[in-house]
C-alpha cells in the first residue's frame, strides 16, 4: 500500500522492473474462446501472483536497505494490481518471460489509472503465507502451489482511482 501512497502524492505509478501485463497474443492464442474481459481478468490474475513475488522480494531485503513497501508498521501485506489504459506504444510483449508479460516504456501517471484491484484485510494472513512459498510454487512444490491457490481464493476489490484516496485515509485512521 506504500506504493499506492506514493503514487497518489506524486502522481506517477511506479512500475516495477518496468513490467505490466495485459492481454497480448499469446494469451489470446491460450484461451480463444475467451472474451476481452475474461483475458482481462485472465491478465490480473497473472499480475496478482507477481505481486506475490515483489511482496517475497521486499520481505527478504536486508533491513538496512530502503523498503519499497513498508510492512513493518503493522499493515498487512496485501496485493495489489493497479489497472492503466496506455497506449500500444507504449507496451512491448514479452512472450519469453510469461503469456500477460509486457514492457512499459516510460512513466505511468495517475491518469492513465483505470482501476486499482487490491486485497481486502481479511486476505493479509493468506497472502503472507503465499509470499512465503511463492518461489517454491514456481519451482513445481504442489505444496507451495496449494497455499498460493489459497490465496488466489480472495478476490481482489475494485476501486475506481478516485475513490483510492479515501481508501487510504480509512486504512491511515484504523491503523
Amino acid at each position: 500500500m506504500s506504493g499506492v501512497r506514493r503514487a497518489l502524492a506524486t502522481g506517477t505509478v511506479p512500475v516495477a522492473g518496468g513490467y505490466g501485463f495485459a492481454v497480448t497474443g499469446p494469451l489470446r492464442l491460450e484461451y480463444p474462446d475467451f472474451s476481452e474481459e475474461d483475458l482481462e481478468y485472465v491478465a490480473m490474475q497473472d499480475a496478482s501472483r507477481a505481486s506475490l513475488r515483489l511482496l517475497a522480494a521486499i520481505e527478504a531485503e536486508p533491513e538496512s536497505a530502503e523498503p519499497v513497501v513498508d510492512s513493518a508498521d503493522g499493515e498487512p501485506l496485501l496485493r495489489v494490481v493497479v489497472a492503466v489504459d496506455v497506449t500500444d506504444s507504449a507496451v512491448r510483449p514479452r512472450p519469453e518471460l510469461d503469456r500477460a508479460v509486457v514492457s512499459v516504456a516510460g512513466a505511468v501517471q495517475w491518469s492513465q489509472v483505470a482501476a486499482v484491484h487490491i486485497d481486502g484485510a481479511d486476505a493479509g494472513p493468506a497472502v503472507r503465507e503465499a509470499v512465503a512459498v511463492i518461489d517454491a510454487a514456481d519451482l513445481g512444490d504442489d505444496d507451495a502451489e496449494f497455499v498460493l491457490g489459497s490465496v488466489e481464493d480472495f478476490d481482489l476489490a475494485w476501486y475506481a482511482p478516485g475513490e483510492v484516496v479515501y481508501l487510504v485515509e480509512e486504512l491511515d485512521a484504523s491503523g
